[in-house]
């Protein structure tokens, strides 16, 4: 590192430059970059000394961010060493520089809108100080972020093996070994990385830039259930008792357990108007961020409980005299039948069977807010495996899964457990069942796993594989 070229100081500032404005406002550029409307221009520094964890937390960042549709560029120390600062050493004056330029840089992703994640050393007070000021002289957040971690413990992992040349006397000028590394007076954020887990500094990061209005809210909500906290339970019951009901079926109750556990987070309910031809048009829904959603989840009713409800501020859900749940400011709008068929599966055939169901429902459909007053239970044998998505996440931890933090569950609607990513000690929990297998336990009457596939269910898949058998 000392043999690297040192910086030239005594070269000519330019001279005769006249700074020129933009005709692309920042709102308006916030309009269009990413899919989350709102300006979020913004750079996090993330400093303190090498194997504190920097880099690790940033490209954590830069992965959610980006994978919750907010744009984000993390600028690496060794990376930009290799290009824009390849030029630069590691004595005071390079350090300096190498800074400057970041800051700069910096300051020009976050004036396009992005979340810019920097990762540098930056040993020292007064060249992270410019850096505020740079960013402040734009009007743009600038959030110093010390990832505390002491040298014992950096100095243990090691990854890059510098440490041990540093303490050999290979490399000279190391920070924290025979340079100075002075520490951030008063941060923004302090991630002590030898006690928290990565997700553990991630979520400290991204509170703060909730609370600093850079992210929603909703991406921090996880999964939503809708189910009445015990202690308004005898309350919301007896409410339900005395508001006006709508008879629903099996299907919609299903659609209830869906909601109710959170499966279809982040609705808060059965859809509104504006949520249904969002997701009939876009296949998402649009109102704080696009989130992938492709199938109506909609409660039909016919033009008579549309007349007789409309205006109710409540209203109960009730299945086979039982009330189930509370439908909150309920809104009855058209149910455009043909156009979700042909949206939906392309056709508007009536022979297809939930096409058929469609259009034989109801002209109308009513959406509101929720509060399920029990869970929903289908006495099928099956219901102890029927785990929510927050208990599913618990026995993740208890089994101690090794999923990505990407991989884990959040707000979407389906579950994907790679057996790779498996700690090795819990595979033998997990079997594998093709429809080759499956057929040929059948075949011979074999009892499938618990939880497999309801009894009744196998009884008549065994039935049928034994009956080809009596016909060969």
């Amino acid at each position: 590192m000392s043999g690297v070229k040192k910086l030239r100081t005594d070269l000519n500032r330019s001279t005769n430059v006249v700074y020129q404005a933009h005709h692309v406002s920042r709102t308006k550029r916030g309009q269009i970059v990413g899919t989350r409307g709102g300006f979020r221009g913004c750079t996090i520094w993330l400093t303190g000394l090498s194997g504190a964890g920097k880099t690790t937390i940033s490209f954590a960042l830069e992965e959610f961010l980006v994978s919750h549709a907010i744009p984000c560029y993390s600028l690496d120390g060794d990376n930009i060493r290799q290009g824009l600062n390849k030029n630069l050493g590691f004595s005071a004056v390079d350090r300096e520089e190498n800074i400057r330029r970041i800051a700069e840089v910096a300051r020009l992703f976050a004036d396009a809108g992005l979340v810019c994640v920097t990762s540098f050393i930056s040993p020292f007070s007064k060249d992270r100080e410019e850096a505020r000021k740079i960013h402040a002289s734009a009007g743009l957040p600038f959030f110093e972020v010390f990832i505390h971690a002491s040298l014992e413990v950096c100095e243990s992992r090691d990854v890059k093996g510098l440490y041990k040349k540093a303490r050999a006397g290979e490399i000279k000028g190391f920070t924290g070994i025979d340079s100075d590394y002075e520490r951030p007076d008063a941060p923004d954020l302090v991630l002590k990385t030898g006690e928290l887990s990565e997700n553990e500094c991630l979520h400290q990061v991204l509170e703060l830039l909730r609370e600093q209005n850079i992210v929603p809210s909703e991406i921090m909500e996880g999964v939503n259930e809708l189910f009445v906290t015990e202690n308004k339970l005898n309350l919301a019951v007896a409410d339900a008792k005395t508001l006006p009901t709508i008879s629903i079926t099996k299907l919609d109750l299903q659609w209830v357990q869906v909601l109710s556990e959170g499966w279809a987070s982040p609705l808060k309910g059965f859809m509104r108007e504006r949520e249904f031809l969002q997701v009939l048009h876009f296949g998402n829904l649009l109102d704080g961020g696009a989130i992938n959603m492709s199938v109506p989840i909609v409660l039909p009713v016919s033009g008579e409980v549309k007349q007789k409800l409309d205006g109710c501020a409540a209203v109960a859900l009730e299945f086979q005299g039982s009330r189930v749940a509370i439908l909150r400011n309920p809104e009855f709008y058209q149910h455009r039948k043909e156009e979700r068929c042909a949206r939906q599966w392309g056709t508007t055939c009536p022979q297809h069977p939930y096409i058929k169901m469609v259009m034989e429902g109801g002209n109308w459909l009513v959406g509101g807010d929720l509060e399920v007053l029990e869970r929903i239970k289908w006495n099928d044998g099956l219901d102890q495996y029927r785990l929510t998505p927050q208990e599913l996440k618990q026995k993740f931890k208890d089994i101690k899964a090794g999923l990505k933090n990407s991989e884990f569950l959040n707000r979407k609607t389906t579950v994907t457990i790679r057996r790779h990513t498996m700690a090795s000690n819990v595979h033998a929990e997990f079997e594998f069942i093709s429809g080759t297998k499956m057929r040929n336990m059948a075949r011979s009457g074999e009892n499938p796993p618990d939880g497999f596939m309801a009894p009744k269910a196998w009884k008549v898949l065994v039935e049928y594989y034994t009956s080809l058998q009596k016909d060969k």
